[in-house]
């Protein structure tokens, strides 16, 4: 019993190695094309955060002016996915 304990307290601080499924990146690492057609889409939207997705799918969003969180799914390869 308290190896089991001692594994699962181990695994929960360590993280049971695992790599993070979604990190937050910098706009500048976005590539330009993708929050082109982002701002294209969204004109009215101001994008502050992008996450990269171990898919390699990207999700760039912002507020629209009334304070709304939108944002832009990319495939890894520029494709849009879905717009919220």
């Amino acid at each position: 019993m308290r190896r089991w304990l001692l594994g699962f307290v181990l695994c929960l601080a360590g993280g049971c190695g695992s790599e993070p499924a979604s990190q937050l990146i910098p706009l500048e690492q976005v590539p330009e094309k993708m929050l082109k057609v982002a701002r294209e889409k969204l004109p009215e939207v101001k994008f502050d955060q992008a996450v990269k997705r171990q898919d390699g799918t990207v999700e760039v969003r912002g507020k629209d002016p009334r304070g709304k969180v939108r944002d832009i799914d990319f495939s890894a390869s520029g494709e849009i996915l879905e717009i919220e």
